[in-house]
């Protein structure tokens, strides 16, 4: 029901073909390609490149991360993003809800976010690509309810959203804002940082991690079907990748205790 994989961000500092082997080595099953290094919106050379490399090593292509922000760009970007997917064969693409948290957004902006985002997952549609906002502060996304009613007010269904532990949230507070998004959630950034931003070691925020895997199974098994969730590794202490071995082992071990892990 899960597939660990690791966002290429993780390794910004390693080319392509060192990422892959890297990810390889560890184990692990899948990878959220980057567009801000690896795999550049619009370069579809570079991303077919990509896509056959993985597709070599026995991994899986999960997502395109890129760094678009609906309803801040020009939309003429999202066409650059769009073509890149394609060419990465990625299932879904990783957007933003605009540049603001949602206290701080007006309407008109939202509107824009709304409209934007609309017109993007039409154009994804079309390319059998999916959708999938980055849950994060500063962004329409910054809290489960406030993320529940941007994708209310989209209502596409294949628009769909990350979960990560937001900073500086307690575990039960932030595996409540887990459990109410439920099966919105398309795919989950794994770290742990505490306090604020501070990389640590998977196993220090080992039981926030074994509850998230038992909900996301318990979430998973009431849904009929659909491919299975993708879990990634996003960052490692230091940035360090002579870690990533250590951190997807640790992965690992946290997913099975649950029988979470559909490949490992």
């Amino acid at each position: 029901m899960t597939r660990l994989g690791i966002c290429s961000v993780t390794l910004r500092g390693l080319d392509p073909d060192r990422v892959i082997a890297a990810v390889a080595g560890a184990g692990l099953e899948c990878v959220e390609w980057g567009g801000d290094v690896h795999v550049p919106p619009g370069d579809e050379d570079t991303a077919r490149r990509v896509r056959d490399a993985t597709a070599a090593a026995g991994l899986a292509v999960a997502s395109y991360g890129s760094y678009y922000r609906a309803g801040r760009g020009d939309p003429e970007e999202f066409d650059a993003v769009l073509r890149s997917a394609v060419a990465l064969g990625a299932p879904r693409i990783r957007i933003w809800a605009g540049a603001t948290g949602t206290r701080e957004t007006p309407p008109e902006a939202r509107r824009a976010v709304v409209e934007d985002t609309r017109r993007a997952a039409a154009l994804a549609a079309e390319a059998g690509v999916e959708l999938a906002y980055e849950f994060h502060r500063n962004t329409l996304t910054d809290g489960a309810d406030h993320t529940l009613r941007l994708l209310d007010e989209v209502d596409r269904a294949e628009v769909a959203t990350y979960w990560q532990p937001p900073v500086d949230m307690p575990d039960a507070e932030a595996l409540k804002g887990l459990d109410a998004l439920g099966d919105r959630i398309a795919a989950v950034h794994a770290f742990s940082w505490w306090p604020g931003t501070t990389r640590l070691p998977l196993t220090a925020r080992a039981p926030l991690w074994r509850s998230a895997f038992e909900r996301l199974l318990t979430h998973r098994a009431a849904m009929s079907g659909g491919p299975p969730l993708d879990v990634l590794l996003e960052f490692v202490p230091g940035d360090d990748e002579r870690l990533l071995p250590r951190e997807a082992a640790t992965l690992r071990a946290l997913a099975d205790v649950q029988g979470a892990s559909g490949g490992s």
